[in-house]
C-alpha cells in the first residue's frame, strides 16, 4: 500500500511502520505519562541518540549530523502531534456540548452494550432511568 503525502512523495507504508511504530512506542503518552514499551515492558529501547556521548571533546562529524537530524525529526514530530491535538480538541469542542442534565431528570439509556442480561432479565433495547 503506497501513500502520498502533502509534497507529492510516495511512500511505502510497509517500509515506514516499524520506524512509526518505534516512535508511538517510545514517546510519552499524556494519560500515562509514560511511554508505551515501559508500560508494557518495563524499559525503553536504546535508540541511536542514546548511544551519543553528550561529555566528549570532538563529536564525529557523522554523528552529530545524526543527531541534529534526530532532534529536528522528534521537534517537527512534536509540533505536528500538537497541531492535531489542538485540530482535533477544536472540531470535538465545534460539534459537541455538554448536556444540560440535572439530578432526578428521566434520560433514555441504549441497553444494547448490557450483555450481561440474559432470559427474563433483558431489558428492551431503550430503557429510561433517572439520574
Amino acid at each position: 500500500m503506497e501513500y502520498k503525502d502533502h509534497e507529492g512523495y510516495t511512500h511505502d507504508w510497509v517500509t515506514l511502520l516499524p520506524e512509526v511504530q518505534l516512535a508511538y512506542n517510545t514517546s510519552q503518552h499524556p494519560t500515562t505519562g509514560k511511554s508505551p514499551s515501559l508500560v508494557e515492558k518495563g524499559w525503553n529501547p536504546l535508540l541511536p541518540v542514546d548511544h551519543l556521548k553528550k561529555n566528549l571533546l570532538t563529536i564525529h562529524p557523522t554523528a552529530k549530523d545524526f543527531h541534529d537530524m534526530w532532534k529536528k525529526a522528534c521537534d517537527t514530530a512534536a509540533k505536528c502531534i500538537a497541531e492535531a491535538k489542538e485540530y482535533n480538541k477544536q472540531k470535538w469542542d465545534k460539534s459537541h456540548m455538554e448536556p444540560d442534565f440535572k439530578e432526578g431528570d428521566q434520560v433514555s439509556m441504549s441497553t444494547l452494550n448490557f450483555n450481561n442480561l440474559k432470559g427474563p432479565n433483558t431489558m428492551r433495547d431503550w430503557a429510561l432511568h433517572y439520574l
